[in-house]
């Protein structure tokens, strides 16, 4: 089993546990009062295993197995044994680096808490972009596309409802996680902004 399907089983576990316990839920979810007055840090990375709905949870585990499981596989052919803990430690720094920018925002806020995967997804489509931009090689909801085009999509869908706030999803948490990614990528990957840049010129 890979590592990137063992996180996708435990965010399916924690989720559908935290829908029948409402004071799990409550535990584990990104609350910014609970934070900012208890200093309950945690929150900023078990509010990346817990889901709203089944849709949400299945959007986020679709994307997760699609893309991580490349990353997974580079992070193994660059850093050997240290590889598997280089990416469970990315992902994870992902989901806290994709919420403290709303923390930061939200932590005098009462009203406010989120929940989600997303930023994790984010850094790790991100990644896929900047590793491997032009193979169709990623299916997403069974479409197969390159990885440019779903990593574009995505964060223009996630940057057009940041805007208007048409829901409740923190969608600036996508926008964070994809920074995260990439700049993640350049430290730990400097070689992909080469081949990166290289897969740009073939173009033409």
């Amino acid at each position: 089993m890979t590592i990137t399907i063992a996180i996708v089983l435990i965010t399916i576990g924690i989720s559908f546990y935290a829908w029948n316990k409402e004071e799990v839920m409550s535990k584990l979810i990104m609350d910014p009062i609970a934070i900012n007055k208890k200093g309950e840090y945690f929150r900023l990375v078990t509010s990346g295993f817990i889901h709203a709905d089944y849709f949400h949870l299945f959007f986020n585990m679709f994307a997760l197995y699609s893309f991580g499981q490349m990353v997974e596989y580079t992070f193994m052919a660059s850093y050997g044994a240290l590889g598997g803990f280089m990416y469970i430690a990315f992902y994870l720094v992902a989901l806290v680096a994709s919420d403290l920018p709303t923390y930061l925002k939200n932590k005098n806020n009462y009203r406010y808490s989120c929940l989600g995967a997303s930023g994790g997804v984010s850094a790790l489509i991100i990644a896929c972009v900047l590793f491997d931009p032009f193979n169709p090689n990623y299916s997403f909801f069974f479409i197969r596309m390159p990885a440019i085009l779903m990593g574009t999509l995505y964060i223009a869908y996630s940057y057009f409802m940041s805007s208007k706030q048409f829901d409740n999803i923190n969608h600036d948490s996508h926008l964070h996680g994809a920074y995260f990614g990439i700049i993640a990528t350049v430290i730990l990957f400097p070689e992909a902004v080469v081949n990166f840049y290289h897969s740009l010129l073939a173009l033409f």
